[in-house]
């Protein structure tokens, strides 16, 4: 199930040893709370082949939307 408008890509696992978790924290740089869990939904299956992905297989990773920035009142200090 994806949602309207979600942008997702794909990418496939090239070495040995990486876990979903690890692959979001390389793919973003920053912990992404929410889309590991994403990950599962868009990847049916993926969590019963076990903690490392398989070598060759394709991921679609979700790509969360970039967060609002907050709008900022200036301060001016003098006149």
């Amino acid at each position: 199930m994806t949602t309207t408008g979600e942008t997702t890509e794909t990418i496939v696992v090239a070495g040995e040893g990486l876990t979903a978790s690890l692959l979001i924290w390389r793919r973003f740089g920053k912990p992404m709370p929410g889309t590991l869990e994403r990950l599962y939904e868009l990847n049916p299956g993926l969590a019963a082949l076990g903690p490392f992905l398989p070598v060759g297989r394709s991921i679609t990773v979700p790509i969360p939307p970039p967060a609002a920035s907050p709008t900022v009142t200036p301060v001016r200090l003098w006149g």
